[in-house]
């Protein structure tokens, strides 16, 4: 009987694991050992949407996922074409765990409890008879011989396996035991590690401004920045002011555009906000000589107060000296432009710094040159696997990235499962 391991517990590591159960092959019976830090499963998986759990994306158009993916988007065709966003719901709610689709193409379960997504997991391995779950103990050591893997577990046993696929994750977001020993392992049996960098972090500014506006979101907030290579980058999503500079969907987006970028309070990363992008200022200012028109007695932050939060209503007011109360009537048209200007238009934020501890992602790890795209098998090492955010893989933002956890994780068994069925 050939044995697998899985290091991580994860979105890959789980999805590759019930995978496995799921298709367990009749002529070639398996024993699988999946290892965890964690002594319950899918600890990250669990915190992300803010303990909702990100399932997947609602977007379906192929074309348009694989942009949301910052490098080796091509990489990533064979997996997401086999394990697309409507796949990974339909096993879910197959699974009788109900999902939702949210504005912004996040999918979560309905219950809003990211306990209902790894249960299905905790079930499905619980009753499994073919898979040995090492939750609390962890590999510190691989070594490869002519036909086996040999694993050196924390306690100093060893098991040696057939099969291995790592799914470690990268070393961000340390408390869920996502500490970077995945590189390691890959190194050990011969891989390279590009490159790292944080990835879906918040930042600091320099301004004081955003602080001044700690709490302040903006529904469809447009960030715009050039890298040092000249390319330039722009992400509209919401955004979120905080007490140390800006946070939210945008900022995660954009920070992901910039991992690789060295930023400083020396050397600061200058970004260009602006607070509306859902209307050009022709139009905006269209649609306020009409409401103005329609309802000259209301006060201007009754008008306003019908797209913007009453906050942003009181600083836009603010900015351009206008009273709150200030009947639309009595509005000026310099008045009227200003602020259209404002909402429309883009305005200077210097970032200084990532937010220490703040990122959910590492931009880099190992090299997908040393990688099939199609099988996931090391081109280095043979029945050497890998899934997950341990290769240099990452997108705009942690839904593609649980995504693409999925969708490699189970491209990962499908290639074990071929493999041994050709031998």
């Amino acid at each position: 009987m050939k044995k697998v391991a899985i290091i991580g517990g994860g979105a890959a590591g789980m999805m590759c694991a019930a995978t496995l159960l799921e298709n367990m092959p009749s002529t070639e019976p398996l024993s699988v050992a999946l290892f965890d830090k964690n002594t319950k499963l899918g600890v990250k998986v669990l915190i992300s949407g803010g303990g909702r759990c990100n399932v997947t994306t609602g977007i379906t158009d192929k074309k348009i996922l694989l942009t949301k993916y910052i490098r080796w988007s091509d990489f990533l065709k064979p997996s997401l074409s086999s394990f697309p966003p409507q796949k990974v719901k339909a096993r879910f709610e197959n699974h009788g765990v109900p999902l939702k689709i949210e504005e912004d193409l996040r999918v979560f379960p309905v219950s809003d409890d990211g306990k209902d997504i790894v249960g299905i997991f905790e079930k499905l391995f619980s009753e499994s008879n073919s898979l040995e779950n090492y939750l609390g103990h962890w590999v510190i050591s691989i070594k490869k011989n002519d036909k086996n893997f040999i694993l050196t577990l924390d306690d100093n046993t060893t098991q040696t396996v057939d099969i291995l696929v790592i799914a470690t994750g990268g070393n961000a977001y340390a408390k869920t035991g996502s500490s970077g020993d995945g590189y390691e392992f890959a190194r050990q049996l011969g891989h390279s590690i590009t490159p790292l960098g944080p990835s879906l972090n918040s930042f600091l500014s320099a301004q004081q401004r955003p602080k001044n506006l700690s709490g302040l979101s903006l529904p469809s907030a447009k960030l715009e920045t050039s890298l040092f290579s000249g390319e330039k980058k722009s992400v509209t999503w919401p955004m979120l002011f905080t007490h140390f500079g800006i946070s939210w969907p945008a900022v995660f987006a954009l920070s992901a555009y910039l991992s690789k970028e060295e930023i400083s309070a020396q050397s600061p990363q200058k970004i260009f906000l602006t607070i509306d992008s859902s209307r050009y200022f022709h139009d905006r200012e269209k649609d306020l000589i009409s409401l103005f028109q329609a309802h000259p007695a209301k006060q201007i932050n009754s008008i306003l107060g019908n797209f913007f939060p009453d906050r942003l209503v009181e600083e836009i007011c603010k900015a351009c000296e206008i009273s709150t109360t200030q009947k639309v009537s009595s509005i000026t048209k310099d008045q009227r432009k200003a602020v259209c200007h404002l909402l429309t238009g883009s305005r200077e934020i210097n970032l200084t710094a990532r937010r220490p501890w703040d990122e959910f992602v590492t931009a880099g790890w190992v090299s997908l040159s040393e990688i099939s795209s199609k099988k996931l098998e090391s081109l280095i090492c043979p029945d050497l696997y890998f899934a997950g955010e341990v290769m240099d893989i990452d997108g705009v933002t942690g839904w593609f990235n649980l995504q693409s956890s999925r969708a490699t994780g189970r491209q990962a068994w499908l290639s074990i499962l071929e493999k041994l069925s050709i031998n």
